[in-house]
């Protein structure tokens, strides 16, 4: 299963993942080494910073392209989910440059990164990526946004000019920019449709349908979701769609139906503030609350979900992604509201059960583990086993 590069805080093991991937394991191994990717979003140069499970340091590299600011922005300046993808299988990290206009690829070898290409993204300000297969598609925030998809030959990507779509969204400049721009693109976990949030812009969820070439439709499916403010999401363990609503302070489901309309199935608040960004594993999934420095956790049980309680992270709790095997949530703290380094804060939840059932899951409490200084985006690469030999690295970021 795929999961969307959450926020700009995505996780991927050492065996590759499609965006913000996490694999259904049900222990946790002594052995799991993963590695976690954190981008800085730096307006002078945007970099990736390699660190282990443990949240140590291993290295840092560039990505050939600037970070941005969305005017009005204080704890995430792109306010989006996804400025990093992992593809596990091919072994690729999809990093977006907001303030270049560009997306950059890089080989992951383990916790080495090599930078493959930096291409442009066909669009002003890149705030999402996604993948599935040998398709890659890119959320532009501004100037009424767009996506643009590429095709991945190889460990490269090429541009296909008629996978490029307007999404014509009013354009909202100042300080109301970071609320009005669109907040993330997935693909669903079969591949076979587009996700777009539009957060308080339309506050609506755009479906485009993607033939089997990988096009996307002329039009997107609009689901209006009002008051909600849209803003990142996530999939459950059957394809439905989970969705992080900073104007409600909720998490809710939806079935996608064939025509690609958002049907509601069930819905909690979190009673908390700004719930803005989301991460899952084995079906219980965390709320980041920006504006209460706080995650909620919430299970899903065939669709209906149920909070589970909240817990405490450092101020402006942002990006977030569970570890592969589900016995670790990373949270970003951005509260500083300036480029300086934040806080990303390790936590680690009980240990899932070694079978799965339609009962809820004993995920709580978190315990609090390492702090980090902060960036923008994270993701966590699976571990492997160990083995005899590694690929030469190829330096660069992701």
């Amino acid at each position: 299963m795929k999961t969307p590069a959450r926020l700009a805080v995505i996780l991927a093991t050492a065996a590759g993942a499609a965006t913000l991937l996490t694999t259904p394991a049900l222990a946790t191994s002594a052995q799991d080494s993963s590695t976690v990717f954190v981008t800085t979003e730096g307006v002078d140069g945007n970099a990736i910073v390699a660190y282990d499970r443990a949240l140590h340091q291993q290295g840092t590299y560039p990505t050939g392209g600037k970070g941005g600011v969305l005017g009005g922005s204080v704890v995430d300046h792109v306010a989006s989910q996804g400025a990093l993808t992992l593809d596990r299988t091919h072994h690729l990290l999809y990093a977006v440059n907001a303030g270049s206009d560009t997306l950059t690829v890089f080989g992951v070898h383990g916790d080495r990164l090599n930078r493959l290409q930096v291409i442009s993204t066909s669009g002003v300000f890149p705030v999402s990526v996604t993948s599935h297969g040998n398709t890659v598609y890119v959320l532009n925030a501004r100037n009424g946004g767009s996506i643009q998809g590429y095709l991945r030959l190889g460990s490269r990507l090429v541009q296909v000019s008629s996978w490029h779509r307007n999404l014509n969204l009013p354009i909202t400049t100042g300080t109301g920019e970071f609320t009005h721009t669109p907040g993330q693109i997935a693909f669903t976990p079969d591949g076979r449709r587009l996700i777009v949030t539009t957060k308080a812009s339309t506050g609506a969820v755009e479906v485009f349908d993607v033939d089997r070439l990988g096009g996307p439709s002329a039009q997107p499916t609009t689901t209006a979701v009002p008051g909600a403010v849209p803003f990142a999401v996530e999939f459950d363990s059957a394809g439905r769609l989970v969705l992080a609503e900073a104007g409600s302070n909720a998490v809710a489901t939806f079935t996608i139906g064939r025509n690609g309309a958002l049907t509601p199935i069930s819905s909690v608040t979190t009673g908390q503030a700004a719930t803005c960004w989301i991460a899952g594993a084995h079906d219980t999934f965390y709320a980041s609350n920006a504006g209460s420095g706080s995650v909620t956790a919430v299970t899903d049980t065939h669709g209906r979900l149920a909070t589970a309680g909240n817990t405490a992270t450092a101020a402006g709790s942002v990006d977030a992604q569970t570890s592969s095997a589900g016995d670790r949530l990373y949270v970003r703290g951005g509260a500083t509201g300036t480029r300086s380094p934040r806080n990303h804060i390790g936590a680690r939840s009980e240990p899932r059960p070694a079978c799965r059932s339609s009962s809820p899951r004993r995920t709580w409490p978190l315990v609090p583990g390492p702090a980090l200084p902060g960036h923008r985006s994270l993701v966590q690469r699976p571990s492997r086993s160990p083995r005899t030999a590694q690929p030469p690295p190829r330096c660069g970021p992701s």
